[in-house]
């Protein structure tokens, strides 16, 4: 028996993170691609959605009448598993059915409520399931100027999700899954210092200098390599700060990264020399030397 006669199902999943797929019960429903389109356009919108702005969208680049046409076609296309239709459509307004779950959905209002509520953490098996979740892009291989935007409007959501609950996790002590949710964030932008600062974070806090300096090494190397700049004074002051004189034996006291920042033992413990004292990050230029500076 084929998909689609098993989709009496009320079990209705569309994924977009990572890929579109849209599921009833254990089966997948087969799905032309530009009804795929316009469910995925649909599922993204906050509610209902004029017809006219779904096909202005989807169909820019035809007449208005060749994309009213289009966007008839598209719903023509669309499935109705159990003889539901996904997309609800009047003469004026579309709206997913409410009987189909969106896993961006879902993702979008759990990074929402860990931003807005410190208890916004579930329990451990909860928590990895969701940092899983906001560890992947929306709809990765589409191209389209409006997947774009949105991709985008939810990588920044995640991305300060996945910083706070590092944070979090790091304050309550739960170490492992505070690195997962760095290290997810810096996958998802290796170059953005505030995700590589709760790394950091997590290996100091864990008593772990070494991995933290080894971070913060790549990180610097990085960020030379890719704009010609600079970890913030600040992310130095923060490894500066950790005493680890243990570390010692275990960390070349040569370069930290191909800047001239370098790391020096002593009584005192570990110390990051910044050679830029005002911290500026030398974004697209050669940084000044010692004899510049001088004159």
């Amino acid at each position: 028996m084929d998909s689609l006669a098993q989709a009496d199902d009320p079990n209705l999943r569309l994924s977009l993170i990572r890929g579109f797929e849209l599921r009833s019960g254990s089966f997948a429903v087969p799905m032309a691609f530009s009804a795929q389109r316009l469910m995925a356009f649909v599922a993204l919108q906050d509610g209902v959605v004029r017809r006219s702005h779904a096909s202005g969208m989807l169909w820019a680049n035809v007449t208005e009448q060749r994309a009213s046409s289009s966007l008839r076609s598209a719903l023509w296309r669309t499935p109705s598993p159990g003889g539901r239709p996904l997309i609800q459509a009047s003469s004026t307004h579309l709206r997913l059915s409410p009987a189909v779950k969106v896993d961006f959905r879902e993702t979008v209002s759990l990074a929402v409520s860990v931003l807005d509520h410190e208890d916004g953490l579930g329990g451990t098996d909860d928590l990895r399931d969701q940092l899983r979740q906001l560890g992947h892009d929306l709809l990765p291989d589409w191209y389209e100027d409006w997947v774009l935007v949105e991709r985008e409007r939810y990588r920044q959501l995640r991305l300060h999700a996945l910083e706070a609950v590092c944070h979090r996790l790091t304050d309550l002590g739960r170490y492992a899954l505070a690195l997962d949710a760095g290290l997810a964030a810096v996958a998802c932008e290796p170059l953005r210092e505030s995700a590589q600062r709760e790394v950091i974070r997590v290996h100091l806090a864990e008593g772990n200098t070494a991995e933290a300096l080894r971070q913060y090494r790549s990180y610097a190397h990085l960020l030379s390599k890719e704009l010609g700049a600079r970890p913030s004074a600040s992310l130095h002051r923060l490894l500066s700060e950790a005493s680890s004189g243990d570390v010692a034996g275990r960390i070349s006291d040569a370069e930290v990264t191909g800047e001239g920042v370098e790391v020096s033992h002593g009584r005192a413990g570990v110390r990051v020399v910044n050679p830029d004292p005002e911290g500026v990050a030398h974004r697209g230029r050669t940084p000044a030397s010692a004899a510049d500076r001088a004159g």
